[in-house]
């Protein structure tokens, strides 16, 4: 049987197209370069390489399916291990195209990279080359989340979770971690012999296996983040429509403050409430009043203080024996003695 690249070869020396296997390596070293770049992924230039690979390996899976390399009715043993590396060509396009930028096109890009994620689930699995569960088609998902949404807006009957399959998903994350965690320690050992030439067949074979199945764990959390993913963008109408802006507010116009009709007709008045007399016209009422702080005490002060001083005076007059003053305070004492508080005053009887 002979191996794509040698197909490939045969079908365009005419037209001088590349390798397949020059393809499919040349887009896997630019997604592993862009995983370990520091640059931003949303930058122009790393943008461009990006749409340059996507459209590279996706001539590449065109031109691999018109090769019908895969067969669902073939064993895992029968695929050369040249060949065996292209099985990856449908997940490193999916990872590629979820690179792609664009907040408009964003839905579009993770339908589409989910549709190319499984694709190669389903190759892998008809392979048998690991043991997973195959994620529902994207249609199946879609006609589950109407119903799952509209529970979700009802707070009479709010969702259920369903404790089992929770338990069940979060079981199959642990063991799915800790096998990507045993197959990278070996990818890490085997790339070193790899880069270094001169392998065995037996070996490289390992080396794309291994790498498959690491792609195998990548896409079942690609394709899970890509679901919830979906849900979240179809609720953001901001994304597929243009946002609006918001009418500006007209600038306030100033306004002054007035006296008088003449300062009125020549500024404007621009306030129902004028003033009724000026700073200065304030200062000088003040000041004839007396209440102003530079002027002392004011006068309500000076008619109390004079009081005190009249009490003050008559005190000292009877301490000093006056005998008019004497006179009176014996008579009005006499006075008390004879009559009761309050004697002789009839206004308010009636």
């Amino acid at each position: 049987m002979a191996s794509a690249e040698e197909s490939v070869q045969a079908e365009g020396d005419e037209a001088q197209t590349p390798k397949l296997s020059e393809m499919l390596e040349s887009g896997w070293r630019f997604y592993e370069q862009l995983e370990k770049s520091q640059e931003p992924l949303n930058s122009e230039g790393v943008q461009r390489n990006v749409t340059r690979a996507v459209q590279q390996l996706q001539q590449a899976s065109r031109m691999l399916d018109k090769l019908h390399l895969f067969s669902h009715n073939e064993e895992l043993d029968e695929i050369s291990t040249a060949d065996l590396k292209f099985v990856l060509l449908p997940a490193l396009l999916a990872a590629l195209v979820m690179k792609q930028g664009g907040v408009a096109q964003r839905l579009e890009h993770v339908q589409t990279a989910r549709v190319h994620f499984l694709h190669f689930l389903r190759l892998c699995k008809d392979y048998n080359i690991s043991s997973f569960h195959l994620p529902p088609d994207a249609q199946d998902t879609e006609e589950a989340s109407p119903g799952a949404e509209t529970d979700n807006l009802n707070p009479a009957h709010p969702p259920q979770p369903d404790l089992i399959a929770m338990a069940t998903q979060r079981q199959a994350k642990i063991e799915r971690y800790k096998q990507q965690k045993q197959v990278e320690q070996k990818l890490a050992d085997l790339r070193l012999l790899v880069d270094g030439g001169s392998v065995d067949e037996e070996v490289m074979r390992e080396f794309y296996l291994l790498q498959v199945r690491r792609w195998i764990t990548v896409a079942l959390e690609e394709i899970e983040s890509i679901d919830q993913e979906v849900q979240i963008l179809r609720r953001m109408p901001a994304l597929t429509q243009a946002p609006r802006q918001k009418p500006r507010r007209a600038p306030m116009k100033p306004f002054i403050l007035t006296k008088d009709a003449v300062q009125a007709k020549v500024f404007g008045e621009g306030y129902p409430s004028l003033p009724t007399m000026t700073v200065n016209e304030w200062y000088e009422q003040h000041r004839k009043k007396g209440c102003l702080p530079d002027q002392g005490i004011p006068q309500s002060t000076v008619d109390v203080d004079a009081e005190e001083r009249e009490k003050e005076e008559k005190e000292r007059k009877e301490e000093e024996d006056d005998d008019e003053a004497l006179q009176k305070a014996r008579d009005w004492d006499n006075w008390k003695d004879t009559h009761r508080r309050g004697y002789g005053n009839r206004q308010n009887m009636g």
